[in-house]
């Protein structure tokens, strides 16, 4: 069992809410996480066929019949339940009643929000952080990772990783993106996730990625919208901040696992992606997604940006969201510090609203040190502070 940090958390979530949601991609091990966090539940799970037609039959009869604590896993198969949820939760008054969990976001959430709003203690479980997985595997590497990614059962099982993540996009494309999605031809969408983990780490252009891929402009964005609920990639927005220079208007993508970045990318493993031209793209990805596991862990709404001028000034990521200690970051894979690499974070942090902002740059080399006004972290230093 591989602990994870977000465990406490969803505890202290169910003694403040009637209903508490986890959500997150596929395989990220929330199944796992809501019945070790709530043992002394009853779980039922909406995939198996007999007890999915029970309670699409008769919700309310459904929910009448469960006792006070029930975990209702992958929930959005019985939309109508959540009516009745929320019946239930408001006669009974009392925290801690009901734990919805599932894989389809954008089917829960909206189910959620049409349903139990103000009701809902809201949780988002990503693949494995890298503390969670040194705490089973002290002597993996974060280049390992990057390549290998972070999805438990990589960690749990000796599942072959290129096997995993075929087995993982022909689920993901079948049961979640065909059945949602206008998507006639599964080829074309696959040939859509390699060309996004072509351009991750860098701005979006909806022409380009559209023109390569063959379909419409319309269809590439609703095909990268989907991708974004499904946890599968993440669009960072360019700051917006009130300075005089012309900021970038685009959006950069990300993937939130670098395993399946590098899967699609044909990078099959740690001398594979040491040489590949894409190793600066995928250390820059392991960087964001590791800061966004940590907001996601800590029940925070992560708001992280990147910053880009006309003079061609660009700090890779800037993490707004403790305002009052805005966090800055340039993002470098090479494993020898020098020290222009803290120029563009010390630039920008000059500018109004960075005067309380942490400078630090991020490199391919070990240890911690302060260079001036400027921490200057290795890798895996970076994931464990």
């Amino acid at each position: 069992m591989i602990g994870r940090e977000l465990e406490t958390r969803l505890k202290d979530l169910a003694s403040w809410y009637p209903v508490v949601s986890v959500t997150g991609p596929r395989q990220s091990g929330k199944s796992t996480l809501v019945q070790l966090a709530f043992s002394d539940y009853l779980y039922i799970n909406l995939e198996d066929p007999a007890t999915r037609a029970r309670a699409l039959v008769d919700p309310t009869g459904f929910v009448s019949a469960l006792p006070e604590r029930t975990v209702i896993d992958e929930a959005q198969y019985a939309p109508e339940l959540f009516s009745a949820i929320q019946a239930k939760a408001d006669e009974r008054k009392a925290p801690g009643q009901f734990v919805l969990s599932g894989s389809q976001n954008f089917l829960l959430l909206r189910s959620i929000k049409q349903s139990l709003a103000g009701r809902v203690g809201m949780a988002y479980l990503l693949p494995l952080s890298f503390p969670e997985i040194e705490s089973v595997s002290a002597r993996a590497k974060p280049i390992e990772i990057m390549a290998r990614g972070s999805y438990p059962a990589l960690y749990a099982t000796s599942v072959p990783t290129r096997l995993f993540y075929e087995n993982y996009l022909d689920t993901y494309v079948t049961r979640d993106v065909v059945g949602y999605l206008d998507v006639r031809n599964e080829r074309d969408f696959r040939r859509f996730l390699v060309a996004c983990a072509a351009r991750a780490g860098n701005l979006v252009n909806f022409a380009d990625l559209a023109r390569d891929v063959g379909v419409s402009i319309p269809t590439a964005r609703s095909w990268l919208s989907i991708l974004e609920l499904g946890f599968v990639v993440q669009t960072l927005a360019p700051f917006h901040g009130n300075v005089s220079k012309r900021l970038a208007k685009t959006p950069k993508l990300y993937f939130y696992d670098t395993g399946l970045l590098c899967h699609l990318l044909g990078i099959t493993d740690v001398p594979d992606l040491a040489n590949s031209g894409y190793l600066g793209a995928v250390f820059e990805n392991f960087v964001v997604s590791e800061q966004l596991k940590r907001h996601y862990n800590a029940l925070e709404r992560p708001e992280i940006m990147f910053y880009r001028d006309d003079s061609k000034i660009e700090v890779d990521l800037i993490d707004v969201t403790n305002r009052h200690r805005p966090v800055l970051c340039e993002v470098k894979s090479g494993q020898t510090y020098r020290p222009a690499f803290a120029r563009n974070a010390r630039t920008v942090g000059k500018l109004p609203g960075f005067g309380a902002a942490s400078l630090n740059v991020v490199y391919g080399g070990v240890g911690t040190f302060a260079d001036g006004d400027v921490s200057v972290y290795g890798i895996r230093e970076w994931a464990l502070r």
